[in-house]
Order: C-alpha cells, then structure tokens, then sequence
C-alpha cells in the first residue's frame, strides 16, 4: 500500500492506496464528537463503544446474508464457519459490555443530560438484527419515521425469510419432509415453536452428525443474543438503575422484558428429548 499509480485516463500518478486511505482513518477518527462541556472525560468511552456496536451490527447483517444463502443451498460445510464467526462477533459485543462497566454512574450522569433524545432502542442496525433472527411486529419500527429508509429495511426484513426459515429450508436440502405450511408461510408473523419440526430436529441430531453441528452452531448464537441481551440489561441497572432509559425508553424494563425470549425456539425444546 505505498508508492503512486499511474491512471492514463487522467495521464498523471495517483497516489498509491495505502493503510489510511483504504480503512478512511481520517474520517474514522473524526466521526467521535463529545456534546458535553468540556467535554466529559468519559463521553469518548461511551461513543467509541456505541460506534463499534454499530460497526459489528452492519458485519452481522452482512454474514446474515451469506449464511442464508449457504442454508437454502444446502452447503453445510460454507454456512458451518459463518454461523461460528457470528458467534464470535456476538462474543465480543458481550465483552465490549466490561468496557462500558468500568464508568460508574456519576461518571455517565456527568453527561447524560446532553443526551436529549438519543438512545441505543432507536439503533436501526441493531433492530434489523432482531428482524433477520425472526423477531416481527411494529415494535421494531414504531419509533422511526414512516417513509425513512431505516424503517424501509427492517419492514423489508419482516417480510423476508428469517435465518430459522432459512434454515427450514436447509432441512429440505438434507432430504426431510419439512410441512409446505412452514415453508411458504407468511414471514411476516413470527415463526411459533412446532412439534413437527421438532421431531424433524431430533431425527437429524441422532443420524445426521454434520447436520448436527450445524444445529448446535444455531443455538451458540440464539445463546449469545441473549446472554447479550442479559448483560445489557444488567449494564443499564447498574448504571441508571430503573429510571426512564435515555430518550425517554422505560430503561431496565423495557430491557427485562426481552429476556428468556430465544429466536430458535425448536432447538430447545427438544433439549429434554434426548
């Protein structure tokens, strides 16, 4: 990444591609701008954080689609390492969490205030997430504008096949007769747990080995997005305790009542099957 390149279209030397113009340091570096006075020593903390979750969500959202692909073509072996990276990235959305940990209360209260409406529920990233997953319903939209393109994209999400549906079909492709009802049901209402699937599931953990794994990739990251989902909570309580959440959110509340809700429902119903 270093030297100059000749461009005839312009007939001069263009500057080589180097390590700061391809990743944009420059422009990176100036997107963390503090609101508060002074500013606050820990309000850098609190948006690099928040910059890097959205950063990881746009590369959740971009292995999503792979997976899913991989998953309706029947590639075990191309979607095996893309469900374990996302895995990974929801690991290290857990641990940024220690990071967030280390400001106490007073230290995020010193600039809270400056806040005004913004909060991490309005993360559209993050909602379209939750909807690739399989989470439906006006919840995900509500608090956007109608005609923003935010809102477009989770609404386009709700009416596309989840991972699980993506999944079902998968099954297909390993030759199980997977009901025509669930494969080409409506997507815009959530997938509810069925037994038919269920029995489908344990068929292919007891004579599908590879299969198998793959299944249990499936319940690392419905594991992750709610241990994710737990340490956040705890995250919030422990700094604001159970006060309005920024913007106006009902805060730990809100948060607690996203608990215990797995996105892959059938693969742990059928844990005490075995």
């Amino acid at each position: 990444m270093s030297g100059a390149q000749f461009d005839p279209a312009d007939n001069a030397f263009q500057p080589a591609l180097t390590y700061q113009s391809y990743l944009k340091i420059p422009e990176l570096l100036s997107l963390q701008q503090p609101v508060s006075d002074g500013p606050e020593h820990d309000e850098m903390l609190f948006i690099v954080i928040h910059q890097s979750y959205e950063l990881w969500f746009k590369q959740l959202l971009h292995e999503f689609v792979q997976t899913q692909a991989a998953l309706e073509l029947g590639s075990t072996f191309d979607a095996l390492p893309l469900l374990g990276r996302i895995r990974t990235i929801l690991k290290i959305c857990v641990s940024q969490i220690d990071i967030l940990e280390t400001m106490t209360p007073l230290q995020f209260m010193s600039f809270r205030g400056r806040l005004e409406s913004a909060s991490g529920f309005q993360s559209a990233q993050f909602r379209q997430v939750e909807a690739v997953l399989g989470r439906r319903g006006n919840s995900l939209i509500g608090h956007l504008p109608p005609d923003s393109p935010e809102r477009a994209a989770i609404t386009r999400v709700m009416h596309s096949r989840s991972v699980w549906d993506s999944f079902l079909v998968y099954l297909t492709t390993l030759g199980y007769a997977v009901p025509a009802d669930l494969l080409n049901r409506d997507f815009s209402i959530a997938y509810a747990p069925d037994e038919r699937v269920q029995s489908i599931l344990l068929d292919v953990h007891r004579g599908q080995e590879v299969a198998a794994m793959l299944c249990e990739r499936m319940i690392d990251i419905d594991e992750g997005l709610q241990e994710w989902r737990y340490r956040h909570v705890k995250m919030v309580e422990r700094t604001i305790g159970h006060k309005t959440g920024t913007g106006g959110s009902s805060g730990v509340d809100y948060l607690s009542r996203t608990l215990g809700q797995p996105v892959f429902p059938d693969l742990w119903e059928i844990r005490s099957q075995f």
